[in-house]
């Protein structure tokens, strides 16, 4: 997954389809990511006690990193990612439009 915690994405499909944010976790096996303040829902919970109270709770839920695309940090527009393999061995995302190393 070309993806990673803390890159700034754009979604392309979908409900949020437009809005830009962080991604705060990323499931490789799942190729699914959560990304702030995008794809809401509503989880109905039941209180626990003390310790909880009953209502309606708002959740960030995953979305599929397919319908999301990486900022490039230079040119600020979402891009593919390629890989490319520095002098020193390391092989690094680069950005398909600027050529600009992203990681």
């Amino acid at each position: 997954m070309k993806i990673r915690k803390n890159d700034t994405v754009q979604v392309m499909a979908g409900k949020d389809r437009g809005k830009r944010g962080k991604v705060r976790f990323a499931y490789p096996k799942k190729n699914r990511i959560i990304v702030e303040g995008i794809n809401f829902i509503k989880k109905h919970s039941r209180a626990r006690g003390q310790v909880r109270q009953a209502g309606i709770i708002d959740l960030e839920a995953q979305i599929d990193a397919s319908n999301v695309m990486l900022l490039c940090g230079k040119c600020n527009r979402p891009t593919r990612v390629g890989f490319t393999f520095l002098d020193d061995g390391r092989k690094v995302r680069i950005c398909r439009k600027c050529k600009e190393v992203i990681d």
